[in-house]
C-alpha cells in the first residue's frame, strides 16, 4: 500500500471513508428496517407472524453466514472489485424486494440483500485500518462505531414514518438509489489499498463455515421462541457445532486457511473480543426484552417504545468518534473499565423494573447505558485489531464480526428464554403483567452478571493502544513465505 503525506492523500483517505461508511450505513440499516412495517407486509401477502418474520431473520443470517469468509475475498480480490461486487448485489437485492409481486421474490430480495451486506461491514473496518495509520485507528473505528449505533437505531422510527402514508415498498426505493449513487461515486475516487495474497478457495471450508455458523446463527435466533428443546432449535445447533468444530479443524491443518483462526494466539485480541461479545450480548438482547416490556406489560405504544430508544442510540453514536478520539490518546484500558463500570451500574438499575416503570426512567437509563456502550465497542475493538500483524487485519475483522454476530444472537435467545421461564405463576404476582415483569427482571440480572463479568475482564486489557508484534511472533501458519506472497494491489 502506497502511502503520502500531502493533502491529495489525505483528501483520498476521507473519501474512501466516506464511501465504505456509506454502504455500510445502508447495509446496516437494512437490519432493522422492516421492524415496523411487517405487518403491512403480512397484509399484503396474506402470511402469518411466524413466516413474515422470516424477512427480518433471513436477512441476518445470510449476513451472519457470509461475514467468515470476507476474510478470504478481502485476500482474493483487489478492493474496488469486491466493493463493487457486494454494493452491487446488495442495491440487486433491493431492487428485487422493492418490485417483489410475491413473498417469495421478497425473501430472494432480502438473501441478495444481506450477501452483499454481510461482505460490506468487513471490508469497511479492513481498509479504514490499512489507510489510517495506527495513532489514527481510534478515530476510524470510532466512526464505525456510530454507524454500528445509529443505523439500526433509525430503521424501525423511519419505517413507522414511512408507511403510515406509503406502500412498505417506498422503504426499498429510498434506499436503491442512494446505493447506485454511493457506487457511482465509487467509481471515480476508491482506490485498491488492501494486501492481495491469492489464496486458494476450499470449498469444503466454505460448506463447513456455512453449516456451522448458520446452524448455531439459525439455532439461536429461534431458541426464545420455540423453547431450548424444540427440534426446529437443537437439530439445527447441534448440526453446527459440529461443523464448526470441523471448520475449526480444517482451518488447522491448511497452508492457506480461509479464516485464520489462529488470531485467537494473541492474547490482547482474544481479550478484547470476548468483552466485545459480552457487550453485544448485552446490548442486542436488551433491545429486544425493553420493547416487549413495554410494550406487553407497561402499555407504552409502538412509537413510544422508538423514542425511548432513540436517545440512547443518538448517544452512543454520538459519543463513538469522541471515544475513538480518546483511544488514540490512552489506549482501551481506562475506557473498557469506565464503560464496564457503567453499563454493570445501569443494568442492574434495569432489574427493578415495575408495571408501573416510568418512560422518563427507562429512557434515561436505557441512555447512559449505551453511553457507556460507547466507551467499550470500538475502543476494544480497535485494541483487538491492533495487536495484529497487517497481514491478519482481514481474519481479525471477520472473526470479530462472527464471533459479535453469533454472540447477538445467543444474548437475545438467552434472555427471552430467561424472561419467558422465570415469570411468575399468577397466584404469586398481584396481576399477569407484574408476574411477566417479574421475568424481565430476572433476564436482566443475567445481563448484570454478564456485564460484571466484562467489567472483570477490563482490567486485564492492556495499557496502551495495541502495538502489532513483530512477524516472528506471528502464527505459524502465517510463515516467511506467506508474508512474502503478501503484497499491495495495484491502483
Amino acid at each position: 500500500m502506497t502511502t503520502s503525506s500531502n493533502s491529495s492523500g489525505t483528501k483520498n483517505v476521507k473519501t474512501i471513508a466516506a464511501i465504505l461508511l456509506t454502504g455500510a450505513f445502508m447495509a446496516i440499516l437494512n437490519q432493522t428496517l422492516l421492524a415496523t412495517a411487517l405487518p403491512h407486509i403480512m397484509h399484503d401477502f396474506g402470511i402469518s407472524a411466524d413466516l413474515g418474520q422470516w424477512v427480518n431473520s433471513v436477512f441476518m443470517l445470510v449476513n451472519g453466514v457470509m461475514i467468515p469468509i470476507t476474510a478470504f475475498l478481502i485476500e482474493k480480490f483487489t478492493t474496488r472489485r469486491l466493493f463493487f461486487t457486494a454494493m452491487g448485489l446488495f442495491a440487486l437485492g433491493t431492487l428485487i424486494c422493492a418490485l417483489a409481486p410475491t413473498y417469495g421474490l421478497l425473501i430472494g430480495g432480502r438473501v441478495t440483500q444481506a450477501a452483499g451486506a454481510g461482505i460490506m461491514m468487513p471490508l469497511m473496518q479492513t481498509v479504514l485500518l490499512l489507510v489510517f495509520p495506527i495513532e489514527r485507528r481510534g478515530f476510524a473505528m470510532g466512526m464505525v462505531g456510530l454507524v454500528i449505533a445509529f443505523a439500526p437505531a433509525i430503521g424501525p422510527t423511519l419505517s413507522g414514518y414511512l408507511v403510515q402514508d406509503f406502500h412498505w415498498s417506498i422503504l426499498f426505493w429510498i434506499i436503491f438509489p442512494l446505493a447506485v449513487l454511493n457506487m457511482i461515486v465509487a467509481y471515480w475516487t476508491l482506490k485498491n489499498v488492501s494486501f492481495a495474497r491469492n489464496p486458494k478457495l476450499d470449498i469444503l471450508s466454505v460448506m463447513l463455515s456455512t453449516l456451522g455458523f448458520g446452524g448455531l446463527l439459525y439455532g439461536f435466533s429461534f431458541a426464545g421462541t420455540y423453547g431450548w428443546t424444540d427440534v426446529h432449535v437443537i437439530l439445527p445447533m447441534i448440526i453446527g457445532l459440529i461443523t464448526l468444530g470441523l471448520f475449526v479443524w480444517r482451518q488447522l491443518i491448511l497452508p492457506q486457511p480461509i479464516l485464520e483462526v489462529r488470531v485467537f494466539k494473541y492474547g490482547v485480541f482474544t481479550i478484547a473480543t470476548v468483552i466485545g461479545m459480552i457487550i453485544f450480548m448485552s446490548m442486542i438482547g436488551s433491545q429486544t426484552i425493553l420493547p416487549i416490556y413495554m410494550q406487553d406489560m407497561n402499555d407504552f405504544t409502538a412509537l413510544e417504545t422508538g423514542l425511548m430508544l432513540l436517545p440512547g442510540a443518538v448517544a452512543m453514536g454520538l459519543m463513538s468518534p469522541i471515544t475513538g478520539r480518546i483511544f488514540d490518546k490512552f489506549g482501551a484500558r481506562k475506557l473498557a473499565i469506565l464503560g464496564l463500570f457503567t453499563v454493570s451500574v445501569t443494568t442492574f438499575m434495569f432489574t427493578q423494573l415495575t408495571a408501573e416503570t416510568s418512560f422518563a426512567y427507562l429512557a434515561i437509563v436505557n441512555t447512559f447505558r449505551m453511553f457507556g456502550m460507547a466507551f467499550v465497542m470500538m475502543p476494544v475493538t480497535t485494541a483487538a485489531i491492533n495487536s495484529l500483524p497487517n497481514v491478519l487485519i482481514p481474519h481479525g475483522t471477520a472473526m470479530n464480526n462472527t464471533v459479535r454476530q453469533v454472540a447477538g444472537s445467543i444474548g437475545t435467545a438467552a434472555l427471552v428464554t430467561v424472561m419467558s421461564s422465570m415469570a411468575l405463576a399468577p397466584e404469586q404476582a398481584p396481576n399477569m403483567d407484574e408476574a411477566m415483569v417479574h421475568g424481565v427482571n430476572m433476564s436482566f440480572w443475567l445481563a448484570t452478571i454478564l456485564t460484571f463479568i466484562g467489567f472483570i475482564l477490563s482490567f486485564f486489557v492492556p495499557k496502551g493502544k495495541g502495538t502489532p508484534p513483530d512477524t516472528i511472533n506471528e502464527p505459524k501458519a502465517m510463515d516467511e513465505k506467506n508474508n512474502n506472497e503478501a503484497r499491495p494491489q495495484e491502483g
